[in-house]
């Protein structure tokens, strides 16, 4: 599985910014597509997911403000980012959980800055 991220940038704290990631390869054994970020000296943590079965898994810190969706014709998960505080500031992966075998992909890491 290839996931080719896209989106991120600079916003001002209260903007707004997507992220797209598109899978490719063996996207049938994809069972779930998500974001997960990790800002400077912290570890990585989930952002949210949404399983193939339409299940769909926020971080708290996000509720409300995040909304993950996705195109099953594109292999393709947006996530929309509103009101975003400048600690939402993180490196955001990309990442598709398969199954048979049972492995964690994740795409390259796109830079999302929130300026207070």
């Amino acid at each position: 599985v290839q996931l080719q991220a896209s989106g991120g940038g600079l916003v001002q704290a209260g903007g707004s910014l997507r992220l797209s990631c598109a899978a490719s390869g063996s996207i049938r054994r994809i069972t779930i597509m998500g974001w997960h970020r990790q800002a400077p000296g912290k570890q990585r943590e989930l952002v949210a997911t949404i399983a193939t079965s339409g299940r769909i898994n926020n971080a708290d810190s996000v509720k409300d403000r995040f909304t993950i969706s996705a195109d099953n014709a594109k292999n393709t998960v947006t996530l929309q980012m509103n009101s975003l505080r400048p600690e939402d500031t993180a490196v955001y992966y990309c990442y598709a959980a398969t199954v048979m075998p049972r492995r964690d992909y994740w795409g390259r890491g796109t830079q999302v800055t929130v300026s207070s």
